[in-house]
């Protein structure tokens, strides 16, 4: 009987101590440096919490009317575009060079001057090449005429066959002599190699020339433009001759319509990507070599998709997609409802849902940061 009333006295003391401690403040409780009542206060502390926030859940739904803006979706086209960014260049663009050395006797072109595939554009000192040219002529034309007379002869069983056939031998021996020389005294002459602009002149009449040494002009054709880019290898067999590409040439403010012409068949191990070239028209005449352009190469079409801003798709403490549709919606108000949905790509700031959501579904693009499941909505 005298234990039992012990143990009686001592439950009510430990009571009495926990509503104590249950009354005392965090402060207090951390200036007396008890562990357990401040490990108590803190489970007492976060079921409150736990209670409030519930009680705010439920209470959500009860908010004010919002104000919200809305867009009813629609099948529609989806594109999703590579990024990357490339340099304009052309495959006619070169420095000429002479072929021989000696003054330049003749320049018949100026800077910004457009010329065509073989007009000459100047001549260097043949060094006396000519007069040896005109000898060789003479040296042909009298073995020429030499090698005739003697297969007149020959025909006619009159002479020797070794006379016929030195002669021969004379006349085709002259003639190489002739052939090369001319070969040599074009090359005294300075020819455009193809159709184009003088972009600029380095030298001047009277200059000494020689080849290797220095450019004598350039010369640039503007009408087969494309830009280079490498691609990373992540995209080999997304893209394919014939790809439409969308150029913009950051220095123009202009977007330009080309078309992957050539896709590189060799990957770099330092940054793992392939190179492309991508055609470009230049109808303006305003592209030039080495501008800066941005790409935008489709990778990905979905003819027939749900796409909806990529700001009003939100995500839950768990990860979890979703966004606000309207319920009930009458053309001006509607009740919100929150819809799971599964995501694609995202291109152009829209977002390309996979599931969730069809098409005539309503959903709320501005003010979604503001509403909650079940709130009367005003549009």
């Amino acid at each position: 009987m005298k234990k039992t009333i012990i143990l009686a006295l001592l439950a009510v003391v430990l009571y009495a101590c926990g509503n104590k401690e249950n009354a005392q403040s965090v402060d207090q409780l951390i200036a007396s440096k008890n562990v357990t009542a401040l490990q108590t206060k803190k489970t007492a502390l976060q079921a409150e919490i736990a209670k409030i926030e519930e009680a705010l859940a439920t209470l959500d739904v009860k908010k004010e009317e919002a104000l919200v803006s809305v867009l009813t979706l629609k099948d529609t086209i989806f594109n999703h575009y590579l990024d990357i960014q490339g340099s304009v260049d052309t495959k006619e663009n070169i420095l000429v060079q002479p072929e021989f050395s000696g003054t330049l006797t003749s320049l018949t072109v100026i800077a910004g001057q457009k010329v065509s595939k073989g007009q000459i554009l100047g001549r260097v000192d043949d060094g006396g090449m000519s007069q040896q040219l005109a000898s060789a002529e003479n040296q042909y034309n009298l073995a020429k005429t030499t090698y005739e007379r003697q297969k007149n002869l020959w025909d006619k069983k009159i002479g020797s066959e070794i006379q016929y056939l030195q002669a021969q031998a004379q006349m085709i021996s002259a003639q190489k002599s002739v052939a090369q020389i001319k070969a040599q005294l074009s090359k005294t002459v300075i020819r455009a190699p193809f159709t184009g602009t003088i972009d600029e002149v380095f030298v001047e009449k009277g200059q000494v020339v020689a080849p290797s040494v220095q450019g004598l002009m350039r010369i640039v054709n503007l009408n087969n433009m494309y830009v280079s880019t490498t691609v990373p290898e992540t995209y080999i067999g997304k893209l394919k001759v014939g790809t439409l590409v969308d150029v913009y040439l950051t220095s123009l403010n202009k977007t330009y319509k080309g078309k992957v012409r050539q896709i590189g068949n060799f990957i770099n191990p330092s940054n793992r990507s392939f190179g492309i070239e991508v055609s470009l028209p230049n109808p303006d005449n305003l592209l030039r070599p080495n501008q800066v352009a941005k790409l935008k190469i489709t990778d990905y079409v979905n003819k027939e998709a749900i796409v909806v801003p990529t700001s009003v798709v939100q995500e839950d403490g768990t990860g979890a997609k979703y966004v606000y549709t309207v319920e009930g919606s009458n053309g001006k108000t509607g009740t919100a409802k929150k819809v799971l949905v599964t995501v694609g790509k995202s291109a152009d700031n829209v977002t390309e849902i996979l599931s969730g959501l069809s098409a005539n579904d309503i959903i709320v693009t501005e003010g979604v940061n503001n509403i909650s499941e079940g709130m009367k909505l005003n549009f």
